[in-house]
């Protein structure tokens, strides 16, 4: 009766350990290779992004999934794009940007009009430029080479994204130092939100449409 007793004991422990251990397996599994979470660290992504957002990402575009022109992306500093400060304050050197170029791409700037060209074809970026911003007050015209890309910050008038390294591999980071494409804002509550397609920005757009690692 004694070791029946101890068995049953022995069972509801490691019942309640498995209840409790594989659910934190599953997620910190899904954490390492399936999803990011980070906090923006400046404004150069205003109003897509606020300073102190939580952000998630899946970490699966990029490696198994085509990047796409318009993707906001968390990426490694391809080469001290950072200050210490920022650095500490995004935690391991990570940069978050949109994806304006892909591998093949001329991105260039700017028509008479004030617009970015790609390929060149004129892009309407009103839909998440920052108000008030033009789309750029740099002149660039870049080629964007193989497993490359070409960024720029929703908030152009304070983002020192590719245009402020063109001197540095023309402003251009490497396809592996892309970490993970930004999903939605989880924290706060009040500014929890899905990160939409901004796809038909780039609807006429000609090249390619998508590129991996």
């Amino acid at each position: 009766m004694h070791n029946r007793r101890f068995h049953r004991k022995k069972y509801s422990w490691l019942s309640w350990a498995l209840s409790i251990g594989i659910p934190i397996i599953v997620i910190l599994l899904l954490r390492i290779f399936v999803f990011g979470v980070y906090v923006v660290p400046s404004g150069s992504m205003q109003n897509t992004l606020l300073i102190g957002d939580h952000i998630l990402t899946l970490k699966l575009d990029g490696k198994w999934t085509p990047l796409r022109r318009g993707d906001v992306i968390v990426f490694k500093d391809p080469g001290h794009w950072l200050t210490a400060a920022q650095d500490d304050v995004m935690g391991g050197g990570f940069l978050v940007k949109r994806l304006i170029g892909l591998p093949g791409d001329t991105v260039a700037c700017c028509t008479s009009q004030g617009l970015v060209t790609i390929n060149g074809v004129p892009i309407n970026e009103e839909s998440y430029l920052y108000p008030g911003n033009p789309p750029s007050l740099i002149k660039f015209d870049v080629k964007v080479t193989p497993g490359h890309i070409f960024v720029m910050g929703d908030h152009r008038n304070i983002s020192a994204d590719s245009r402020y390294h063109l001197n540095e591999d023309d402003g251009l980071v490497p396809i592996s130092d892309v970490v993970g494409v930004v999903k939605l804002v989880w924290w706060p509550i009040d500014r929890w939100r899905y990160i939409g397609d901004p796809s038909s920005v780039y609807r006429n757009v000609g090249g390619v449409s998508g590129a991996y690692e």
